[in-house]
């Protein structure tokens, strides 16, 4: 039985979601995202201007007129949200933890899918695969979805994105839409990212928290690295020791462009400060003009 107050939580998400969904992400949802192929519908009598490659030559022979083929996209597809659940993944310095939006985001992309009757299916990941539920529709398992999001408990700390993407290429058959979301705190993850970006259309979210960035001029800090539980005290006054951090964390972000930019996935920038709607929307909308083109 699920505890009263993740419940409600779970409760709240969905209807701030929902509404997210029903106003704004839907439409954009649906065009962002194309078909797998292409479904015969129907014949038709020939028009001016048809494609004559179209033309069904057996119905035609039957009639004193020609008929072509008529195809519809084929809408439904598959979503898999990936969700990078180390300790990283549990550090905030503002009002929300990279986890907490993580849920939401997949809850926002997991009620738009199941309106345009996609499936969606979810894996959570630390330095192992934690859980991986298949793709289903419908909204009693996306409820499902969003409940082991919040109530599953990390059973390590650590992070290996390769085996998160190795499960990736062996589970999925078919071509689907992979939602990757990650701080990126890893390395050597490069060839099966490539592996999975070949075969699926792959996007990466990509959660970062501003003190990541730029440290706060505090004065002595402690600061533990979530993951190996290392401590280190640094001495936040000291503008060297600043720039240093700033310089070492703007290589990391180049790095990391510069592989997505070369394995041709997508990307969508999250500062937890800033929120996730207007990053998403930009997203949305940038693949609908691309695909528009």
């Amino acid at each position: 039985m699920i505890p009263k107050e993740l419940f409600k939580r779970i409760r709240q998400i969905e209807i701030r979601t929902k509404g997210l969904v029903s106003n704004i992400f839907g439409g954009e949802y649906h065009s962002a995202f194309k078909g797998t192929g292409m479904d015969f519908a129907e014949v038709r009598p020939y028009q001016f201007g048809d494609d004559v490659r179209n033309i069904d030559w057996n119905v035609s022979a039957r009639y004193p007129e020609t008929f072509i083929k008529v195809f519809e996209e084929e809408r439904e597809q598959t979503v898999i949200l990936a969700v990078d659940v180390s300790g990283s993944e549990d550090f905030a310095s503002a009002s929300a933890y990279k986890r907490e939006i993580a849920a939401e985001i997949c809850a926002v992309v997991a009620f738009s899918a199941i309106q345009n009757n996609d499936k969606v299916g979810l894996l959570l990941f630390s330095d192992q695969v934690e859980l991986f539920v298949p793709p289903k529709k419908g909204r009693k398992h996306v409820l499902r979805l969003i409940r082991d999001l919040f109530a599953h408990e990390q059973q390590s700390t650590g992070t290996d994105l390769k085996v998160a993407l190795n499960h990736l290429v062996h589970v999925l058959h078919r071509r689907s839409i992979v939602m990757l979301m990650s701080d990126f705190m890893d390395e050597g993850f490069e060839p099966s990212l490539r592996a999975v970006s070949r075969r699926h259309d792959t996007i990466a979210v990509h959660l970062t928290d501003p003190v990541e960035s730029e440290l706060p001029e505090v004065g002595l800090m402690e600061v533990t690295d979530a993951e190996s539980g290392e401590r280190v005290l640094i001495d936040t006054s000291d503008e060297s020791v600043r720039s240093m951090y700033e310089q070492e964390a703007r290589s990391r972000e180049l790095a990391l462009t510069r592989m997505f930019r070369r394995l041709k996935v997508d990307t969508i920038p999250i500062v937890t400060d800033e929120g996730y709607v207007d990053p998403l929307i930009r997203f949305f909308r940038q693949r609908n003009r691309m695909i528009n083109a």
